[in-house]
């Protein structure tokens, strides 16, 4: 047993849930084999307690380092503000620097609110879009965090998130008073949007939804969410916690040109360092001084350094080109396996967030299974693969190579109806589960 794996095993005892965060349970990847823990980072890679290296092919800090882990540059910033104090009475003026950028690449966007995790940031801009609306209710679509507002959809029907990215999500310790307070719709079904519409219409303060994930807007769907939240007075928010900065400099609803009236950025706008902020129409973001937001912590001068650092990285080096030539490789690389082994998947997702499924009845058997040979050949990978500035051409060279074996062991696996019998652990889990 490797010491991530006992200190899991113990972690279990002091830690409700084992983890901070479900993404990176080891339950989700690889139960009773994942390294669970890390040594060091730096750039793709990272050594875990066993002093073992791995390349990350995965999800890179569940989305956040964007420019890889320890990026100089940001790194560098960081460590000049920690010597001149990083907190203190007075405020940094790196968060008027920040806003400023923020607003000047999005044109339609006046104001700006800081907090430090994307969670959060989300519920001020539903707290900020009622108090500017006046009304209570909140239509949805997509994945949109831990907070009462979003589990409370769950009070109306046990299910009502499954289709919203991760299934199983229990809102024990929501208020029962919050049921119906939340709607959800799918994504690309404006006529399910339509029929909530039709009965909450007057009550709705506001449409908030991941202008893109898995898939593409269909013909005109973006654009009819955006019709119908000005028709009916509801504050349309877009979350890019996920899905900013990947694509383009700012916020993904850019290429598509549809303003909204709040956007949201957490996750990559600042490399790894805690950073989130709410940006929005003047008219609008007035109303937080209304309510009452205010954090100690949203004050610190890490965060608005980190992501200013990160910007200016965007900038001057193009990143979000090499995200997505990686992410494009990456599923050249997938579709190209399969093709050669007579595999069946499909591949979802933006490039530099591509998602890989194995179309088969046991496919999450598979998906632990490829997680479990990658990882003996010194892959940290899943079924998601996060592109990030720092994989270069060795990375991607040495990723093809295994999965070309482990997709052909895959293929003969099936052939052979023992796949499952060369687990070495339980199947991974495939939504939230409470552990044992």
């Amino acid at each position: 047993m490797s010491n991530g794996t006992e200190l899991y095993n113990k972690a279990k005892s002091l830690i409700p849930g084992g983890t901070q965060l479900l993404s990176k349970r080891p339950e989700m990847f690889l139960p009773e084999q994942w390294p669970s823990y890390y040594d060091r980072c730096k750039g793709a890679e990272i050594w875990d307690l066993d002093g073992k290296k791995y390349i990350d092919m995965s999800i890179m800090g569940v989305g956040t380092c964007i420019l890889g882990y320890g990026d100089e540059d940001v790194d560098d910033a960081v460590r000049d503000v920690i010597k001149k104090g990083s907190m203190c009475t007075l405020n940094c003026p790196e968060e008027v620097e920040l806003a400023e950028i923020l607003c000047d690449l999005h044109p339609w966007a006046d104001m700006v609110r800081y907090t430090r995790t994307g969670g959060e940031v989300i519920t001020i801009a539903l707290r900020i879009a009622r108090a500017a609306t006046g009304k209570d209710r909140v239509v949805f679509c997509g994945y949109h965090g831990w907070h009462d507002w979003y589990l409370s959809s769950n009070l109306a029907d046990e299910k009502s998130l499954d289709g919203q990215l991760l299934p199983g999500l229990q809102p024990s310790g929501v208020p029962r008073s919050l049921k119906g307070t939340s709607i959800p719709f799918n994504y690309n079904e404006p006529k399910e949007l339509d029929q909530i519409i039709n009965i909450f219409g007057n009550e709705i303060a506001a449409i908030i939804m991941e202008p893109v994930r898995h898939e593409d807007p269909a013909e005109g769907f973006l654009e009819y969410v955006r019709e119908i939240a000005s028709k009916i007075g509801a504050v349309l928010i877009y979350d890019e916690v996920t899905s900013g900065w990947r694509m383009n400099v700012g916020g993904i609803h850019l290429l598509y040109n549809i303003a909204p009236d709040l956007a949201v950025f957490a996750k990559g706008i600042s490399n790894g360092y805690p950073m989130a902020a709410v940006i929005g129409k003047r008219e609008i973001m007035e109303a937080a001084q209304g309510s009452f937001i205010s954090s100690t912590y949203w004050t610190e001068r890490i965060g608005p350094v980190a992501a200013l650092a990160t910007i200016k990285k965007f900038q001057a080096e193009k990143v979000q080109s090499h995200l997505i030539a990686v992410g494009n490789r990456v599923r050249e690389i997938w579709r190209n396996a399969a093709e050669r082994y007579g595999l069946a998947i499909s591949v979802h997702g933006i490039p530099p967030l591509s998602i890989l499924s194995f179309d088969y009845p046991n496919g999450q058997a598979i998906c632990t299974y490829f997680t479990q040979e990658m990882l003996a050949r010194g892959f940290i990978a899943s079924k998601a693969v996060y592109a990030s500035f720092a994989h270069q051409d060795r990375h991607i060279e040495s990723y093809k190579d295994a999965v070309e074996y482990v997709f052909r062991a895959i293929s003969s696996s099936l052939e052979d109806g023992d796949l499952e019998k060369k687990l070495n652990g339980p199947i991974a889990h495939s939504g939230f589960k409470r552990l044992a």
